[in-house]
């Protein structure tokens, strides 16, 4: 499995535990994203399902992310936690692959890539691309800036990984938000990322 699942999916932990801590303290609302209880895969083997699955390219991931980011930010009152994340994170994981790969497969795949309907996915695509404005372009110098911090997250994870293999390892609590300010308005002339 390659390093990047592995820390995307840590990345998306700490943020969904993150947010689940701050749920009481914070409004947030009820969206077609939400499952009714939280899913008993994890994130990272839900995220190696896809990977495994979906045979879309690796920048899809470095996209999804991209995305995943906009959309929160765009949607400031529905913030990534474990009631939501698997649902946003194969609905932009598909997206990701619709726009960045020559060959992908359909919703009714990915529906049972992610275990849920075909139908449900199709309102879960819609709804996402509204919530990202139909934002999808992701310039070169947005991708490098998401691939330069997720390889910034993994020299700080690698430790953490090792040490808890440890008996001896006592957890770390890190808080951590999911957020970019990109700022590619003057960049819309740039041609579109093709990997």
């Amino acid at each position: 499995m390659p390093k990047l699942i592995t820390f995307l999916s840590s990345l998306l932990q700490r943020v969904a535990e993150s947010n689940d801590i701050n749920q009481s303290l914070q409004s947030q609302k009820i969206s077609v994203f939400h499952g009714l209880t939280r899913p008993s895969i994890s994130i990272q083997s839900y995220l190696e399902r896809i990977f495994k699955y979906a045979s879309c390219s690796p920048s899809c991931y470095i996209v999804a992310y991209v995305y995943l980011d906009r959309f929160t930010q765009r949607q400031p009152t529905l913030p990534i936690n474990s009631f939501n994340v698997h649902r946003l994170l194969i609905t932009s994981v598909m997206i990701a692959a619709k726009f960045m790969d020559d060959l992908y497969y359909n919703n009714a795949c990915y529906a049972k890539v992610g275990g849920i309907s075909t139908t449900e996915m199709n309102f879960l695509e819609v709804d996402f691309l509204f919530g990202l404005g139909f934002n999808l372009n992701v310039t070169p110098t947005t991708f490098y800036k998401y691939c330069s911090y997720l390889e910034r997250e993994m020299m700080m994870l690698q430790p953490q990984i090792n040490m808890s293999e440890s008996k001896l390892y006592m957890g770390i609590s890190s808080k951590l938000h999911l957020s970019f300010n990109e700022d590619e308005s003057s960049h819309h002339q740039q041609q579109q990322l093709a990997v």
